[in-house]
């Protein structure tokens, strides 16, 4: 498979198999996109698809400072500029609908907001505000059932907005690293003893009811998934006796809802997490039977041609997009990256953002 060769994903024609992954950058001065994000996002519209960075659907989901927010009409607002310059330049563009949860400190939710979680379970480690620099994770109010339903509709209501009003092409439901949708995944951050809680299947009915009702409101065509096994951000369990089984039900449900890929993300390597312990991308590809997206460590054009030699359908790539913006070209051409500075990853301004 070649890797510059387009690619059709349902309606969209990527015109190559690289995309470009989520990554947070913290520019998103009160949680709105702005003119400095289109410009980014724009530069990079040579990837087959871009994958926004992490979008909160609700004012409960910003854990971090500074990123956006998919949730009020100036916010849906700013990703329709975003969105515009991308497609002047030939791009299609998904919004990552991201629900921090538990990862979260009191500082960075706005007022109005609340941090929430499946459980009262606080995560070890800090979180990094602009008041305070790095303080604690807050402890989390265990969601009841009318918050699960509240925070559901909260995706469907993001997911049509940016769809409908900002004209991106589709959003990708975060359910990997240890956010909200992980985090009911995984029995570490999950303890609930009712129908979201305890068995695998009881532990995936958040993901796979909150994925039918975005599907339901906006195409499930427009609609892809980020998961993580065997992931160990964020304080989640990294293994746990039914993680396979569980992977491969939701997998099996996703293909029922005919969501347009899964996304698989993969941390080992330069990334610390431990290697997988099965050949969970394969057990995800045979129960989805659809378009998976994977990577992990991908600095190359041999790189990127190794994944789809695995039988894999699209390769993300991540930091070298950063300082790269035209990195298809340069995988082409074979050329040497520049490597980004990583004390710029999350400042707000443009210096190594746009100006790298």
């Amino acid at each position: 498979m070649n890797l510059f060769k387009p690619f059709k994903l349902n309606d969209l024609e990527l015109k190559n198999h690289i995309i470009m992954a989520p990554m947070t950058r913290s520019r998103a001065i009160d949680n709105i996109p702005n003119d400095l994000m289109a410009k980014y996002y724009g530069q990079r519209a040579s990837a087959g698809l871009i994958i926004s960075e992490g979008t909160s659907p609700s004012l409960n989901g910003l854990g971090y400072p500074r990123i956006p927010g998919a949730y009020s009409p100036e916010q849906i607002e700013g990703w329709k500029k975003v969105a515009k310059e991308v497609h002047h330049n030939g791009g299609h563009i998904f919004v990552q609908l991201m629900h921090c949860g538990r990862i979260a400190a009191a500082e960075n939710v706005p007022e109005g907001g609340e941090v929430v979680a499946p459980s009262a379970v606080k995560a070890a480690g800090e979180m990094y505000t602009d008041q305070k620099g790095n303080v604690p994770h807050v402890t989390p109010k265990a969601m009841t059932l009318n918050d699960i339903e509240h925070a559901q509709q909260e995706y469907v209501n993001s997911a049509k907005s940016l769809v409908e009003k900002a004209k991106v092409d589709g959003v990708e439901l975060h359910s990997a690293n240890g956010y909200l949708m992980d985090q009911f995944l995984n029995p570490k951050s999950n303890l609930r003893t009712d129908d979201y809680g305890g068995s695998f299947k009881n532990r995936a009915r958040f993901v796979i009811e909150t994925t039918k009702k975005v599907a339901s409101a906006i195409g499930p065509e427009k609609v892809g998934i980020r998961v993580s096994p065997y992931g160990a951000m964020n304080d989640v369990s990294y293994d746990y006796d039914d993680l396979v089984e569980l992977y491969a039900y939701l997998a099996t449900e996703l293909r029922k809802i005919g969501i347009a890929y899964i996304h698989i993300a993969d941390h080992s390597g330069t990334m610390g997490a431990p290697d997988f312990k099965t050949d969970i991308k394969k057990t995800i590809k045979l129960n989805f039977a659809g378009p998976i997206i994977t990577g992990g460590d991908v600095n190359s054009k041999e790189d990127a041609e190794k994944i789809l030699e695995k039988g894999f359908d699209l390769v993300y790539v991540g930091r070298p997009f950063i300082s790269n913006p035209d990195l298809p070209e340069k995988f082409k051409k074979g050329e040497d990256l520049k490597d980004p500075n990583p004390n710029l990853f999350y400042t707000p301004g443009a210096e190594g953002y746009t100006d790298y």
